[in-house]
């Protein structure tokens, strides 16, 4: 289950992003997360999915 604050949320994605999934889709499969939904949540303050980094900034 995926934390429910956002700024929390934000930190919990980056942090498997980095040391674990080579990509956002690899982690939405993983954690069973629907990938617009995360984006859009975190859309919300401020942050969008960049691959390059493989990180939300």
């Amino acid at each position: 289950m995926l934390p429910n604050d956002p700024m929390i949320l934000l930190s919990y994605v980056n942090t498997k992003l980095r040391d674990r999934d080579a990509s956002l889709d690899q982690f939405c499969d993983r954690e069973g997360a629907e990938e617009a939904a995360l984006c859009a949540k975190l859309a919300e303050i401020g942050f969008v999915y960049n691959p390059q980094r493989n990180q939300f900034v």
